[in-house]
């Protein structure tokens, strides 16, 4: 379906109770696994015995979940949910009506030096049909390591892209950092429109303006 390499190919369905049957699982969670997913299907294992890939310091295995839905929203609390349960890193295809999302987190170690890994921001693409969906992705790096991080790029597209060589942890910090900004901007605008002191108007306007320099310098 992505196109890669048929030697990834896996092909194994997994019950989602696996992702909710946890006993600390919310029951507003449980009931978005029950309502928003129709099935999931582990599609792929990208790993150095399926790909002539070396293994990463980092990444060891990118898995790819295909996972059906009732309609074309998920609630991102359920990629989280999947996340945390899988030691590895996962590229997520939604599908939906014969239209396809890709989606990735950038997914780290944890500081507590447990095999859990954290999710900072998730990205994706836009909805694709199956043809376009096949070049969304290409496998380019030597280690896995860089084969997942150019994946996070390719899936991100114009958000992570920068002229200098810079780690992707600082560019994903960087793209947080600026849709803070974009939200602060956003919620300012909207109580200049609602406030009626010409004074607060333009102190909110002076805000703002400070706001899109910072936005310009990130």
């Amino acid at each position: 379906m992505l196109g890669l390499p048929q030697s990834t190919e896996y092909g194994k369905k997994i019950p989602k109770q696996k992702f909710y049957g946890n006993i600390n699982i919310t029951a507003n969670l449980k009931r978005i696994f029950v309502e928003q997913i129709k099935g999931i299907s582990w599609t792929n294992k990208i790993a150095s015995s399926t790909v002539n890939v070396a293994d990463g310091q980092e990444v060891h295995e990118i898995e790819v979940f295909e996972i059906a839905l009732t309609d074309n929203n998920l609630d991102e609390a359920v990629l989280l949910q999947i996340d945390r349960e899988i030691p590895y890193h996962i590229i997520y295809v939604l599908a939906y009506d014969g239209k396809y999302q890709v989606w990735i987190g950038y997914k780290e170690k944890s500081i507590s030096g447990s095999n859990a890994f954290k999710v900072s921001t998730y990205y994706h693409t836009d909805w694709l049909t199956e043809d376009k969906l096949q070049d969304t992705l290409k496998i380019v790096g030597t280690t896995l390591d860089a084969v997942y991080e150019n994946f996070v790029k390719q899936v991100a597209g114009d958000r992570l892209q920068s002229d200098n060589s810079e780690d992707l942890k600082i560019l994903v910090e960087k793209d947080n950092r600026r849709k803070e900004i974009e939200k602060q901007i956003s919620a300012l605008q909207s109580k200049i429109r609602k406030e009626k002191q010409l004074n607060r108007q333009m102190e909110m306007n002076e805000e703002v303006k400070r706001l899109r320099k910072e936005l310009e310098k990130v």
